[in-house]
């Protein structure tokens, strides 16, 4: 692999890795490895506000980590990217006790 595309790649992890970089984000997405949710489900499973769930759905929908599906005036979040569940499973099995 070429130097610059090593680079691009580390950057890239090292993005992904900021986004992941965060208690609150990383509840949010443990509960989505159950499948789609919505805000005012997440907030009640985290204990977080619904505001809060919503700027943190709002930052990795933007990155892609997270997906939408939308049933009426309801919005529902699930994981986008097999990438994140692979790192969530190495989280939860080295933090969780799993």
């Amino acid at each position: 692999m070429k130097i610059q595309e090593l680079e691009q790649n580390s950057e890239e992890a090292a993005s992904f890795l900021k986004l992941l970089a965060s208690g609150p984000r990383l509840l949010i997405l443990c509960q989505l490895i159950d499948g789609e949710q919505n805000v005012g489900t997440l907030a009640e499973k985290t204990g977080l506000r619904m505001t809060t769930v919503s700027q943190h759905m709002a930052l990795m929908r933007a990155q892609n980590i997270v997906s939408t599906r939308r049933d009426g005036t309801t919005i529902y979040y699930s994981l986008a990217s097999p990438i994140v569940e692979e790192v969530l499973a190495v989280l939860h099995k080295n933090f969780c006790g799993a």
